[in-house]
């Protein structure tokens, strides 16, 4: 038999290996609480809600068609999981008020997510949205 950690472990995977990078939209409903917030540095609000998590999902795979978003670790403790992600794309749609580029970029990820009841209700998530910017040809850093 599985344990909660195991088992919070494999909700929280479906997350970017099925809805984000397969786009698997149906899949949210059933791993997404209804009272669900994601916390995330890179968005002014929270999302809430699966409705908000479908709509974030569908934007971004309309900016970057084929990401694939990779878990590199998870880590559980009691309804607690940490998640590092790498993420790869190629920048073809609008996304964060700038124009499809044709650029590819890595994204590096680490988020907490707390699960109740086989769902995620609430993450913390930190994208290193600074460095997708400069690969997609936003700005130069300072110094070169």
């Amino acid at each position: 038999m599985a344990t909660l950690e195991a088992k919070n472990k494999e909700i929280v995977r479906k997350y970017p290996e099925e809805v984000i990078s397969k786009g698997n939209l149906d899949l949210v409903d059933e791993i997404i609480a209804d009272d669900y917030v994601e916390h995330n540095s890179a968005r002014p609000k929270p999302l809430r809600g699966p409705d908000d998590v479908k709509e974030y999902v569908s934007m971004l795979r309309t900016a970057v068609p084929d990401i694939h978003c990779g878990v590199k670790d998870l880590i559980a403790e009691g309804d607690m999981v940490v998640r590092r992600d790498r993420s790869t794309g190629t920048h073809e749609g609008e996304f964060m008020g700038v124009e499809g580029t044709g650029k590819k970029a890595v994204v590096e990820g680490n988020h907490i997510h707390r699960i109740e009841d086989g769902q995620i209700v609430e993450t913390w998530a930190q994208n290193d949205m600074l460095g997708f910017l400069h690969q997609i040809g936003v700005f130069e850093p300072p110094g070169e």
